[in-house]
C-alpha cells in the first residue's frame, strides 16, 4: 500500500495500481463492504487483504488487527474519491434540480418522547393538568391511551423509526370520529365543532408544557431544511453520509477549485470526452459487459454515445456565467468539424467577429494634482476625463492652491485596449477667450489587468510652461466581462493565424460552454483583429524556441495541421494562460510547468504564486493530490454509486425524519446528477436501492411499500425491454440480480402480509397495507404486459393470511399467558382466562376490521377464512376450558355471549364453522339448565304455595313474585342467548313459553282454591273486612294474566300462530273465568251481610207478635229516657262496612277494571236482594224503623257506590227504581198515617243527611 503522501511526480503505475485496488473494494462481492460513518465496521465478505511481512510471524490476532486497520484505510480511501465526485456534482450542477414536490416527511419519535407522550396522558386522565373536558372526551382519551398508546405494537414501531406525531395524531382522529357519530345530536352544536375541539384538546394534551413559540420556529427550520439544501449544506451532509472530515474537506475543496465555475466546466468536458474516447477503447478492443443478447453490444456503445451527447447538450444550455444580466451568450451549432476556426479559412463554420464583441466598464477617479506653480493660486482650475469615442465628463471646480477632487466618472466600451484622455484646465480670463487654457494631459492604455489603486501620473504640459514636474493622481478600474477568461500580453506565431511572430494584446472569450476563442486585438477596436477556435488544440509547456526575439518563457496550442507558439515575458503570466487555455480546450492532458522554467524565474513564481497551486501542492503533502487528480472515467462507478447510496440510505434512515427509506430532496438531486454525470445505468442503480430498502426491511425498519413499488416497477419495465430511461440494453448481471431480488422482495412481502398486524399496527403508516398487496400482485407478474390471474394473487394471499391468523393468536396467547394457566390453574380461573382471551381475541378482529378490512376489501372472504383459523386456533384452548367445568356450573353462559354477539352480527362470520361449533358445544348445556330451571320453578311453586301467607309483595305474593320473576329471567337469558341457529332458538321459545304457561297455569289453581277457603272462613256480620290475603289473591289472579301476555305469547309464522293462539287461549280463559268467579264469590260474601240485616229487619213484619211487642216498648220507653231511632244503627253499622270494605279492594287490589266490575256486581245484587225482600213484603204495610233503615242504606249505597265510579246506568237499574218506588210509596203513607211521621229521615231528602 502507498503511503499517504505519495505523489504522481514519483510513478505514475502505483498510482494505477492503488485506484484498481479501490475499485476492487468498492466493487466486490461484498455488499456491506464500508460501514456507515460512526458505527462499528461490519465484516467483509470480500477477499481480505494480504498480510504484510512483518506480520506473517505473528499472532492471528495482530494479522486479524492488521487486516482490519488495511480493510479500513481502503474503505476510507473509497470514500473519499467518493467524496470528490459528489462534491464536483454539488459545485456544478448541469443536469437535475433539487425536486420540490416530493411529501414533506414529519420528524419521527422515539422511545424516550413515546414515555413522555405517555405521562403527558397519564397525568390529563389522573386529573392533573388544566384542561377541561367532559366526559365523553375522557372516555375517547382513556380507549386511546389503554389500546393504542400503551399497545407493545406501537413501541415497536416507534423502535424501527416508522412513527411520527402525525400517525398518532391520525389514530386519535379517525378513534374520535367514530365516536362522535355515534353520539346524538345536540341543538346549536354541530359535530364538526365537537371534533374540532376534542382534537385542539388532543394537541394540549401532547404538547404538555413546551413552549409553542419554540416549537414553531423549530419546525419551520427543520422543514426549510428538508426542503431545499444550499451547496454549503450539501457539502455538510455528505461529509456526514461519508465520514470525511472538515480539513479534508477544505483540503479538497479548494484544490478541486470547486468555487470556480471555469475550471468545474473545463472538468465536466474532459471527463465527458474522456467517456467518448472509452467508448471508442472499448469498440475497439471488444471488451463489453455480458449482455442478455449479443447485438445489445453496438447498441450499448449507441447508448454511451448518446447519453454523453445528451450531458452535452445540458452543458452547453447552461449560461456561461451568472454573472451579469447584460450578458447573453449566443448558442453555436456543434459539429464534429468545428474544432478550429480562423477568420482567413472558408472550408469551416467561421465565428464572425461580431460573436466576440466585449463589452466594459471603466470608473476614473481623479484625486488631486500636484506640482501645479503657474497659475495665481485663488484661480479655478478643473480636469477633463473621456474615453476615446465617447463622451467627455468634467469634475468640480477647485482653486489652484488646492487642486483636488475625489471625482468619480463611469463609462463603457467595447475596445479591449482602450484610450483613456485627462486633462487639466484652467479659466481664461481674457475678455476675448473662448476657451479655457490647457495646462496638461495625460493618455492612459488601461486593461482589465491594470493596476486599479490609485497612482500618479506625469502630465505632458505645453511648451514653455512653468509646470515641469506636473503629475496628477488618479485610478482607472476596467472591470472584466464575465465571459472574458484571461488577457495579456503575448508572443504568437501560428501557420493560419499571426503569421509573424509579434507582440500582441490577446483576449480569450468564452462564447459558449463548448466554444472558445483566442483573439488579438489592437488599441481602440472593439473587435478582434484575428481570431482562432480553441475546440481541438491542446495547450502545453515548451521549453525556449531559438530563433524568435521576444518572449521568454514559452507554451504552444497544438492540432493536427497547425500548431501556434506563444511566449510570455514571466513565467508566472505562462502558468494563468496555460490554465485557462487548458480549461478552455477540454483536453484530458493536465500540462505541468518543469522544474527547471521554474527555476529560470523564482522572483515571479515566488511573487505571483497562483493560488490553485498553492492549495494542489497543500493537498498533495496530505495525500490527497491523488483523489483530485483521479480520471473519473477509469473507475467503476456502478459500484461507487452502490456504495454512495448504502451510506445516503443508512445516513437518512438513521436521521430525524421518519421518512420511511424516502431519500431526501437534497439527497435526490446529489444521486440525479452523479448518476447522470457519471453514467450510472438507471437499472443498476434502483436494483442497489432495492437491496438495501430490502435489507432495512428484514432488519425491522419501516420501508414505505410504493417506493420499494416504483423502483421495482422501474426495473421490471427495464428487464423486460419497455425502456423507462431509454436504455434498451440489458446485461446478464442485471437480469439475475433482478431475479433474485424478485424472489427475495416475494418472501419479504408475504412475510409482511403474514405480520400485518405487526408491521403496520393501527394501520400506519397510511395506505402501506394496501400498497403492500398492490406490490405483491405486481411481484407476481411474469411480465409487465400480462396481468396475473386474479386467483394466483388469492391463493398467496390466502396462505399469508392463514399463517398470521396462527402468528396474530400465539402472540396473543403470549401476551395474555394463557398456556400457563391452562395447564395449572382451577376451573374457575380457567373459565376467567378464556374469557379474558376470547375478549382479546374480539378486539384483535374488530382492530382488523378496522385498520385493515379495507386494504383487503378485494378479498373480503379470505379475511373470512382467516378469522374462521384464528377461531379455530382459540376453540382448542375454549374446549379444554370448558371441560374442566364442572356439569352444574353455569358460569361458562357469559362466554357464549360474549363470542355470539360478536360472530352474529357479522355477516361472514355468523353460522360459520366456529360459530357452529361454539352452538354445539353449548346446545347441551342450555338444555339442561332449562330443564333443571323448569324442576326449580315447578318445586318453587309447590313449596311456596303450600307455606305461602298471601302478604302483599309488589303486584302479587312472594310465591306469585318469585314465579314471574323466574320465568322472566329464565325467558330473558334465553333471549339474550341470542341463539343464532333458527330452528333451535324458536324451539327454546316455544318450549319457555309452554312452560310459562303450564306454570301460571297451576299458580292460578292453587289460588283460586286458597281464595275459596279463605272466603268460607270470613264472618257474615257487618263486623266482615274483607283480609289483605284475599286482595293479594286477588292481585295474583290480575298479575297472572299480565304476566301472560308477555310470557306466554309466542312470536312465530303466521300457522303457527294459529295453533298457539288455540293454546294460550285456554290459559287466558281460565286466568279470566278464575277473576270472575273470584269476584262471583267475594260479591255473594259481601251480600250475604246484607241479607243479615234484612233478616233482622223481617222482625218487624207487620201482623208479627214481635213487631207489637217492639212497638210497645219503644214507645213506653220514650217517656223516660231518649230512646235511640230504631233501626239506625243497623243502617249506620251496614253504611260502615260498605264504605270500609270499598276502601280497603279500592286501596289493595292492583287492577281498576276488576275493582269496577266488582263495585258493579256488588251494588247490582244489593238492589237486587232488597227489591226481592220487598217484593215478598208486597202485601203489607213497612214498619216505620224497617222504612227508615232502608231508605238510609238505598241512598247511601247509591252515592257510595256512585262515587266509586260505578257508572248512572248500573246505579239506576231496574231492581233500584223498583225499591226507589216503593220506598216512595211508603215513605208517603207513613207520612199521611202516622202524625210523627219519620223524623226527619225522607227518601228525598236522604243525600243531604250527614254520615
Amino acid at each position: 500500500m502507498l503511503d499517504p503522501s505519495s505523489s504522481e511526480e514519483e510513478s505514475d503505475g502505483p498510482v494505477e495500481e492503488e485506484r484498481r485496488d479501490v475499485l476492487r473494494v468498492a466493487g466486490g462481492d461484498s455488499h456491506r463492504s464500508l460501514p456507515p460513518p460512526g458505527r462499528e465496521c461490519r465484516e467483509q465478505a470480500g477477499r481480505p487483504a494480504s498480510p504484510s511481512p512483518s506480520a506473517g510471524g505473528g499472532s492471528s490476532d495482530g494479522r486479524e488487527e492488521q487486516e482490519r486497520l488495511e480493510r479500513e484505510e481502503r474503505e476510507r480511501r473509497v470514500r473519499l474519491q467518493l467524496y470528490v465526485f459528489v462534491m464536483r456534482c454539488i459545485a456544478h450542477p448541469f443536469n437535475a434540480k433539487q425536486p420540490t414536490d416530493m411529501a414533506r416527511r414529519q420528524h419521527k419519535l422515539n422511545k424516550q418522547q413515546l414515555q413522555t407522550i405517555k405521562e403527558r396522558f397519564q397525568a390529563f386522565l389522573n386529573g392533573e393538568t388544566q384542561i377541561v373536558a367532559d366526559e365523553a372526551f375522557c372516555n375517547a382519551v382513556r380507549s386511546y391511551y389503554q389500546i393504542f398508546l400503551k399497545s407493545d405494537r406501537v413501541a415497536r414501531m416507534v423502535h424501527s423509526g416508522g412513527c411520527s406525531a402525525n400517525d398518532f395524531r391520525d389514530v386519535f382522529k379517525k378513534n374520535i370520529e367514530k365516536r362522535v357519530r355515534s353520539l346524538p345530536e345536540i341543538d346549536g352544536l354541530s359535530k364538526e365543532t365537537v371534533l374540532s375541539s376534542w382534537i385542539a384538546k388532543y394537541d394540549a394534551i401532547y404538547r404538555g408544557e413546551e413552549d409553542l413559540r419554540k416549537q414553531t420556529n423549530r419546525m419551520a427550520l427543520s422543514a426549510v431544511s428538508e426542503l431545499i439544501l444550499s451547496k454549503d449544506q450539501l457539502y455538510e451532509m455528505f461529509q456526514l453520509i461519508l465520514g470525511i472530515k472538515k480539513f479534508e474537506h477544505q483540503l479538497l475543496y479548494n484544490a478541486c477549485q470547486l468555487d470556480n465555475a471555469d475550471e468545474q466546466a473545463a472538468q465536466i468536458r474532459r471527463e465527458l470526452d474522456g467517456r467518448l474516447q472509452l467508448a471508442e477503447q472499448m469498440t475497439k478492443e471488444r471488451k463489453f459487459l455480458k449482455f442478455v443478447v449479443k447485438e445489445m453490444e453496438s447498441m450499448y456503445i449507441e447508448e454511451l454515445r448518446s447519453s454523453v451527447n445528451l450531458l452535452m447538450a445540458n452543458l452547453e444550455s447552461l449560461p456561461v456565467s451568472r454573472g451579469g444580466p447584460e450578458f447573453k451568450l449566443q448558442k453555436l451549432k456543434r459539429t464534429q468539424n468545428s474544432a478550429f476556426l480562423d477568420i482567413g479559412d472558408e472550408n469551416e463554420i467561421q465565428l464572425s467577429k461580431s460573436d466576440v464583441v466585449l463589452s466594459f466598464t471603466l470608473e476614473i477617479v481623479i484625486m488631486e494634482v500636484q506640482g501645479l506653480k503657474s497659475v495665481a493660486p485663488n484661480r479655478v482650475v478643473y480636469c477633463t476625463m473621456e474615453v476615446e469615442g465617447g463622451e467627455k465628463l468634467q469634475t468640480d471646480q477647485a482653486e489652484a492652491s488646492r487642486p483636488q477632487w475625489g471625482t468619480q466618472g463611469d463609462f463603457t466600451t467595447t475596445h479591449p485596449r482602450p484610450i483613456v484622455k485627462v486633462k487639466l484646465f484652467t479659466e481664461s480670463t481674457g475678455v476675448l477667450a473662448l476657451e479655457d487654457k490647457e495646462l496638461g494631459r495625460v493618455v492612459l492604455t488601461p486593461t482589465s489587468n491594470s493596476s486599479k489603486s490609485p497612482e500618479l501620473h506625469k502630465m505632458v504640459v505645453p511648451k514653455n510652461s512653468q509646470d515641469s514636474d506636473l503629475k496628477i493622481r488618479l485610478a482607472v478600474r476596467m472591470d472584466k466581462p464575465p465571459h472574458m477568461k484571461h488577457s495579456g500580453y503575448l508572443y504568437a506565431v501560428g501557420q493560419k493565424v499571426w503569421k509573424r511572430w509579434k507582440k500582441r494584446y490577446f483576449v480569450l472569450v468564452q462564447v459558449s460552454q463548448y466554444t472558445f476563442a483566442m483573439c488579438s486585438y489592437r488599441e481602440k477596436k472593439s473587435e478582434p483583429q484575428e481570431l482562432m477556435q480553441l475546440e481541438g488544440y491542446t495547450v502545453d509547456y515548451t521549453d525556449p524556441q531559438p530563433g524568435f526575439q521576444g518572449g521568454r518563457m514559452f507554451f504552444n496550442a497544438v492540432k493536427e495541421g497547425d500548431t501556434v507558439i506563444f511566449a510570455s515575458d514571466d513565467e508566472q503570466d505562462r502558468i494563468l494562460w496555460v490554465q485557462a487555455m487548458y480549461r478552455a480546450t477540454g483536453q484530458s492532458y493536465k500540462p505541468i510547468p518543469s522544474n527547471k522554467a521554474q527555476k529560470l524565474n523564482p522572483k515571479g513564481a515566488h511573487t505571483h504564486m497562483d493560488v490553485s497551486q498553492l492549495y494542489a501542492d497543500r493537498a498533495q503533502k496530505h495525500g490527497m493530490d491523488e483523489f483530485i487528480s483521479a480520471n473519473p472515467c477509469r473507475f467503476d462507478h456502478a459500484s461507487l454509486f452502490k456504495v454512495l447510496q448504502r451510506h445516503t440510505l443508512d445516513h437518512r434512515l438513521n436521521g430525524s425524519y421518519s421518512c420511511l427509506g424516502w431519500f431526501s430532496p437534497g439527497q435526490v438531486f446529489v444521486l440525479d446528477e452523479y448518476c447522470a454525470r457519471y453514467g450510472v445505468r438507471g437499472c443498476h442503480r434502483h436494483l442497489s436501492y432495492l437491496t438495501e430498502l430490502i435489507e432495512h426491511a428484514e432488519s425491522g425498519s419501516v420501508i414505505d411499500p410504493t417506493l420499494l413499488h416504483y423502483s421495482f416497477a422501474f426495473c421490471a419495465s427495464h428487464v423486460h425491454g419497455n425502456r423507462p430511461d431509454g436504455i434498451g440494453t440489458l446485461t446478464v448481471d442485471e437480469k439475475q440480480r433482478f431475479e433474485d431480488i424478485k424472489e427475495r422482495l416475494s418472501t419479504l412481502l408475504e412475510n409482511q402480509i403474514s405480520h400485518f398486524r405487526y408491521c403496520f399496527p393501527f394501520g400506519r403508516p397510511e395506505g402501506a397495507l394496501k400498497a403492500t398487496l398492490s406490490l405483491l400482485e405486481r411481484v407476481l407478474m411474469k411480465d409487465i404486459a400480462t396481468p396475473i390471474p386474479a386467483e394466483e394473487v388469492k391463493k398467496v394471499v390466502r396462505k399469508c393470511l392463514e399463517k398470521a391468523a396462527l402468528i396474530n393468536y400465539t402472540r396473543l396467547t403470549e401476551y395474555a399467558k394463557i398456556e400457563e394457566t391452562l395447564s395449572q390453574a382451577t376451573p374457575a380461573k380457567k373459565l376467567e382466562d378464556i374469557l379474558h382471551l376470547a375478549e382479546l381475541c374480539i378486539e384483535v378482529l374488530q382492530q382488523n376490521e378496522e385498520h385493515h378490512s379495507e386494504a383487503f376489501s378485494w378479498w373480503p372472504d379470505l379475511m373470512a377464512e382467516h378469522a374462521e383459523i384464528f377461531w379455530s386456533l382459540f376453540s382448542v384452548d375454549m374446549d379444554a376450558a370448558l371441560e374442566a367445568q364442572s356439569q352444574d356450573s353455569w358460569d361458562s353462559f357469559p362466554l357464549f355471549q360474549l363470542l355470539n354477539n360478536f360472530l352474529r352480527n357479522d355477516p361472514l362470520l355468523c353460522n360459520g364453522k366456529f360459530h357452529k361449533h361454539l352452538q354445539d358445544a353449548f346446545v347441551p348445556l342450555v338444555i339442561r339448565y332449562i330443564d333443571l330451571m323448569e324442576s326449580s320453578i315447578a318445586q318453587s311453586i309447590h313449596r311456596g304455595l303450600e307455606q305461602e301467607t298471601w302478604q302483599p309483595v309488589n303486584n302479587g305474593s312472594s310465591t306469585s313474585e318469585d314465579l314471574f320473576w323466574k320465568l322472566d329471567a329464565l325467558q330473558m337469558f334465553v333471549f339474550d342467548l341470542h341463539w343464532p341457529e333458527a330452528e333451535f332458538a324458536h324451539h327454546l321459545e316455544q318450549r319457555l313459553k309452554l312452560m310459562a304457561s303450564d306454570m301460571i297455569e297451576a299458580c292460578v289453581k292453587r289460588t283460586r282454591i286458597a281464595f275459596e277457603l279463605k272466603l268460607q272462613k270470613m264472618s257474615k256480620s257487618t263486623d266482615l273486612r274483607i283480609p289483605a290475603s284475599v286482595c293479594t289473591m286477588l292481585n295474583v289472579l290480575v298479575d297472572a294474566k299480565k304476566q301472560s301476555a308477555k310470557l306466554c305469547i309466542l312470536d312465530g309464522g303466521l300457522e303457527f300462530a294459529r295453533q298457539w293462539q288455540h293454546y294460550h287461549s285456554k290459559i287466558d280463559d281460565l286466568i279470566e273465568e278464575t277473576v270472575k268467579d273470584a269476584i262471583t264469590l267475594l260479591v255473594a260474601k259481601l251480600v250475604s251481610v246484607l241479607e243479615g240485616i234484612l233478616s233482622k229487619l223481617s222482625r218487624y213484619d207487620e201482623g208479627t207478635f214481635f213487631s207489637s211487642i217492639l212497638s210497645f216498648t219503644v214507645k213506653a220507653a220514650a217517656k223516660y229516657v231518649d230512646v235511640p231511632k230504631p233501626g239506625m244503627d243497623l243502617a249506620d253499622t251496614y253504611i260502615m262496612f260498605v264504605r270500609q270494605n270499598q276502601d280497603i279492594l279500592r286501596e289493595k287490589v292492583n287492577e281498576e277494571m276488576y275493582i269496577e266490575k266488582l263495585f258493579d256486581q256488588w251494588y247490582s245484587s244489593s238492589m237486587k236482594v232488597i227489591c226481592v225482600w220487598l217484593a215478598d213484603r208486597l202485601d203489607l204495610q213497612l214498619h216505620v224503623y224497617q222504612l227508615k233503615t232502608l231508605i238510609k242504606i238505598v241512598k247511601k249505597s247509591y252515592r257510595d257506590f256512585r262515587l266509586q265510579g260505578v257508572l248512572e246506568g248500573t246505579l239506576n237499574n231496574k231492581n233500584y227504581e223498583t225499591v226507589h218506588s216503593r220506598l216512595t210509596v211508603e215513605e208517603a203513607t207513613v207520612s199521611v198515617s202516622d202524625g210523627g211521621g219519620l223524623q226527619g229521615i225522607s227518601l228525598r231528602d236522604s243525600d243531604e243527611e250527614e254520615g
